[in-house]
């Protein structure tokens, strides 16, 4: 499905990413953990077109997409949902909904249907102005945006950032039923616990590497591991 290799980026002199590898495979459901300056933005940048990466192969179904426009990424089957939501905040909710099916595959009723199952507080409000929404109903629609694309790899970005608990209980009970509907999904996530209890693998970050990996129950009893790298 998704396989990234020997993965380097830069920021001007700055290395931000060193050589990292990590895979998903298909309907998983994968994490990236890290403090703060991990890099684990930069990697999701780096998979999703938006930064260009210096060396390695970001592989989709064995096509290597790593110097392809983000246009084609996206039609290849990449979406990211980044940190920040970055809804259209002028237009309605249908209107960012039905704009971003253009940038994407599939058929505007059934993923217009799928979007609103999946959320209906978006189709109760899909004629308000995005703007004027909550945080949590921006990153409800940000969701959405991505999945009008008919992603095979669905990316989220620090989806919890920001968000009242109640309201990031509703966001992960969504991105659990994606997943048990068979999408596919990398999750960068600073909330390690929320993280580790809905993913079945997980990598962790530091300093733009990967310094351990494993399944997520096993990285979840790791305490000290925790401690080492995300406190």
């Amino acid at each position: 499905m998704l396989s990234v290799s020997a993965l380097s980026a830069s920021y001007g002199a700055i290395r931000a990413l060193s050589g990292v590898a990590l895979e998903v495979t298909e309907r998983g459901m994968v994490a990236v953990l890290g403090a703060n300056g991990a890099g684990k933005s930069t990697l999701m940048r780096s998979i999703a077109g938006l930064h260009r990466p210096v060396d390695g192969r970001i592989l989709l179904d064995g096509r290597d997409i790593a110097s392809m426009p983000l246009h084609r990424v996206v039609r290849a089957g990449l979406a990211l949902v980044p940190e920040g939501r970055m809804v259209v905040a002028p237009l309605t909710v249908e209107e960012n909904l039905r704009l971003s099916r253009y940038a994407g595959r599939g058929q505007e009723a059934d993923l217009l249907a799928r979007v609103y199952d999946l959320f209906p507080r978006l189709k109760e409000r899909r004629r308000q102005v995005s703007g004027l929404m909550s945080g949590g109903e921006q990153q409800m629609l940000a969701i959405g945006r991505a999945l009008m694309t008919a992603p095979r790899v669905l990316l989220l970005d620090e989806p919890s950032m920001g968000l009242a608990p109640a309201i990031v209980d509703q966001v992960f009970a969504a991105i659990v039923t994606l997943h048990r509907q068979g999408q596919s999904i990398l999750l960068v996530e600073q909330n390690a616990e929320i993280a580790l209890s809905v993913c079945e693998h997980a990598y962790v970050m530091k300093r733009g590497e990967i310094v351990a990996a494993g399944p997520a129950a096993q990285l979840h009893a790791d305490a000290a591991l925790l401690e080492a790298y995300l406190s």
